[in-house]
């Protein structure tokens, strides 16, 4: 595929994510899962952007910023994992390359495990900005994944806005 196609399925992913991102808070974050979802099996979906890889930790690259929202893509080396955390923000994901795992967490002083989910290539999530969603992302294979993420902050926000981390 040549490089104007690649971008112009970037385009249309932004775009869809755009429309959906204007519905009502409460079904935000089903509407933005929803339009990520048909865009992450193109596999030349990110050509033309520098998304590289840190030995040290999973990395953010931003993608695009809406009103009230960032779009970010997601680099997560064999063994790299988020800390677990709730959301101060509605988020939606969906994964691009690879297989993660989505682990839930029962809320208490010390969050306890619950609940696993293998996320594979075209698998969305999402969930209100709520101190009680507790999770994990982690990249538990062999190779390296990437994950599509809109979270309902602009990106300076993301530092305090975002993650709620607890353990």
């Amino acid at each position: 595929m040549n490089m104007i196609s690649a971008r112009t399925g970037l385009d249309n992913l932004l775009s869809d994510i755009r429309v959906a991102a204007r519905r009502p808070l409460e079904e935000r974050p089903a509407a933005v899962a929803a339009a990520i979802a048909p865009h992450l099996g193109n596999a030349c979906l990110l050509d033309g952007k520098d998304c590289p890889s840190n030995p040290d930790r999973y990395v953010r690259h931003l993608l695009d910023e809406g009103d009230g929202y960032a779009v970010v893509a997601l680099v997560w080396r064999p063994g790299q994992m988020s800390p677990v955390h709730s959301h101060h923000t509605w988020c939606a994901l969906g994964v691009h390359r690879g297989i993660l795992t989505e682990h839930f967490f029962t809320p208490g002083e010390v969050p306890r495990p619950r609940a696993a989910h293998l996320r594979a290539e075209g698998d969305t999530s999402h969930g209100p900005g709520c101190p009680d969603l507790i999770h994990r992302i982690a990249n538990c294979c062999a190779e390296t994944a990437v994950s599509i993420h809109v979270y309902g902050v602009p990106y300076a926000q993301f530092a305090d806005g975002v993650n709620r981390i607890l353990a």
